[in-house]
């Protein structure tokens, strides 16, 4: 079936002059406003309008900035596949320049939706509700009316624009709760920061139960362990930074774009393959020398069939897929809290297993700019990879394993397995052997402790069983091959950890670009130094909210003392204040900062912080010096 084009009643061009006209009139009115604010205020200049989101305050509402680049991005994914990537141009002989500036309009189209959240006052928020209606009502209105579109798939174009649709949604009903908070006052606000803060405080100070053993744990909880681990549960103290916050809304989304292109564009064919088999398939066989059966019905029948196992295993493989990344996607926010509050504390060894120092840089600032994007980009990539791979190896699946044990026939790679038997049986009986052996007559236990024994005989079974371990060894490099490459491809989309050994983890493009995110991140919003400037702000009379100085003490409160007790005794609090000492003085990011320390070499410092044993040297060298000193006068 041919779908003819369809025109919406709300023309795509004049729809973009308008709406762009709008935008440009909501841009001149919020920066009237900010200037006239900034001048009640007594200072010169516009706020941060020019920088609607600022992407190192943990404090701020991330729903407006992740609904933006959720719209920005299932606007990338139908402009690469549109025909006209911009609706002010049909020239298709020179689509590439066109996409060029559709790179940068659609950016600056949307970018008023996140100015008007700027300004924190009505006038912006009724500004935001307006252009954000505008933005959902036309969007709802040209999917109505050509729900249908010729592009890939009749129903592609509604199916990729549900995303977009829902997070335009999202954002007319978000202005309007933020203007309704607005109306509301400031006596019910107050009375919410103070419940918030003494629910946190509370929380705080509630008493951790924890309880250490040294007992192995049984298999249903490691179970249960491993699980957890796959699963974020949100805390009320730590903040999700507001990048990580985007960068999971948009592989959210990028995961479903993708899912949904790999779909319509090979499940319909294949459905139409395998719809228009006729008896004429059978004198095609009969070209290539295949004959499937006599009969030509029984023929079709059989082709048909084969052709919808290569359907079900393509279905099965992407969707294998999916799911794999979204417990990676799991995983990940987890590895993330867990890396960000490790470094909070100064663990730089643990994070990076090498020398680092947490300070911005060049490539470092590069990479915390395109992390989001790089995000997106390799989930996509990934996402393309691993369905390619896994439906490769359910085909082999099917068509060498499963249909020929449940038909009885074609069983080639069976026969070829079963004519080698004595050569698996030999190889079995020697790892057998070897296992065996070394349980029962080579180790020896005496008080406790395990020693070698029957050294002659391990030897000369060492010498003999040499060339079948060769043999053993070839089969191991295959698995070894085969486990490496799918754990490769399954961590494909994912930028937290590096697919190449620890040693030349640097080697790794996207896990240098997430080593130096965490660098930004780290360096520039730490809870500690936002808590001290909060109270220091507090202290000095500066205006500020409540709410948000709370949200920063408690949390670095959190961050240096974890576990809080309602009755601490005397020695108990001095212990943790020595605790706490001594944390400081050890902490990386603050040695460099000493002057004591600044007198010392490069080779008195390790990872960071002050290495003992070169101090202790050095002292032991100047008192030796002393000594032959003293010894000459």
């Amino acid at each position: 079936i041919i779908i003819p084009p369809c025109d919406p009643t709300a023309d795509e061009r004049l729809y973009h002059i308008c709406i762009a006209a709008i935008s440009l009139v909501v841009m001149l009115i919020l920066a009237i406003l900010a200037r006239r604010t900034k001048l009640g205020k007594g200072q010169k200049g516009l706020p941060g309008l020019l920088s609607p989101v600022n992407f190192l305050d943990h404090t701020q509402h991330k729903g407006l900035a992740v609904a933006v680049f959720g719209v920005l991005l299932c606007k990338l994914c139908g402009m690469v596949i549109a025909p006209n990537p911009l609706p002010f141009s049909t020239d298709s002989e020179n689509k590439q320049n066109w996409m060029i500036l559709a790179l940068f309009y659609y950016p600056a189209l949307y970018y008023p939706l996140l100015a008007c959240g700027t300004l924190h006052n009505k006038v912006g928020y009724v500004l935001g509700s307006l252009l954000s209606w505008t933005h959902f009502g036309v969007q709802v209105w040209q999917k109505i009316d050509c729900p249908k579109t010729p592009q890939i798939h009749k129903y592609y174009s509604l199916f990729s624009s549900l995303p977009q649709i829902a997070c335009l949604a999202f954002l007319s009903f978000q202005y309007p709760l933020l203007l309704f908070k607005g109306l509301k006052g400031t006596e019910k606000s107050n009375a919410t920061e103070v419940s918030f803060s003494s629910g946190t405080i509370s929380s705080g100070m509630a008493v951790s139960r924890y309880t250490s053993s040294t007992e192995k744990p049984k298999l249903t909880q490691r179970i249960i362990d491993a699980v957890k681990a796959y699963i974020y549960t949100p805390e009320d103290v730590f903040r999700f930074p507001l990048k990580l916050a985007i960068s999971g809304v948009v592989s959210f989304i990028s995961l479903y774009q993708m899912a949904l292109l790999l779909v319509l564009l090979v499940v319909p064919t294949l459905q139409s393959a395998r719809m228009g088999v006729d008896e004429e398939i059978a004198m095609v066989l009969s070209g290539f020398k295949i004959e499937l059966s006599p009969d030509k019905a029984e023929v079709v029948r059989i082709v048909v069939h084969y052709i919808w196992c290569v359907e079900v295993s393509y279905i099965s493989a992407m969707t294998l897929a999916c799911l794999i990344n979204l417990a990676m996607l799991m995983r990940s926010m987890v590895l993330h809290r867990s890396n960000l509050k490790g470094l909070y504390r100064g663990d730089i060894y643990n994070v990076y297993n090498c020398q680092r120092s947490i300070r911005p840089s060049r490539p470092a600032l590069v990479c915390w700019m395109g992390y989001t994007s790089f995000t997106a980009a390799h989930l996509c990539f990934g996402m393309i990879v691993q369905t390619m791979v896994f439906f490769l190896c359910l085909l082999i699946t099917v068509f060498l394993i499963i249909m020929p044990v449940f038909h009885g026939q074609n069983l080639i790679l069976f026969k070829l397995l079963w004519s080698m038997w004595p050569f698996w049986l030999m190889l079995l009986l020697a790892v057998v052997l070897q296992h065996i052996t070394a349980r029962f007559c080579f180790i020896k236990k005496t008080a406790g402790t395990r020693d070698l024994d029957n050294r002659g005989s391990l030897f000369l079974l060492t010498y003999l069983l040499f060339p079948v371990n060769v043999l053993i060894g070839v089969l191991l490099g295959l698995w070894r091959m085969v486990i490496t490459a799918l754990f490769n491809i399954v961590h494909l989309g994912r930028m937290d950890i590096s697919l190449l050994n620890r040693n030349v983890e640097a080697f790794d493009p996207a896990y240098r670009c997430y080593a130096h995110y965490l660098k930004i991140e780290v360096s520039q919003s730490h809870p500690v130094m936002k808590a001290f400037c909060g109270m220091l702000l507090q202290s000095a009379g500066q205006e500020g909210s409540a709410a948000q100085r709370a949200r920063d003490a408690e949390e670095g409160i959190q961050l240096v003392q974890e576990k809080k007790q309602l009755r601490v005794s005397s020695a108990k609090r001095a212990r943790g204040h020595w605790q706490l000492l001594y944390t400081l003085v050890n902490n990386p990011s603050l040695v460099g900062t000493r002057k004591h320390f600044q007198r010392q070499t490069t080779e008195s410092f390790l990872n960071g912080s002050l290495n003992r044993t070169a101090k202790d040297g050095s002292k032991k060298e100047a008192g030796t010096k002393e000594a032959e000193e003293a010894a000459s006068n």
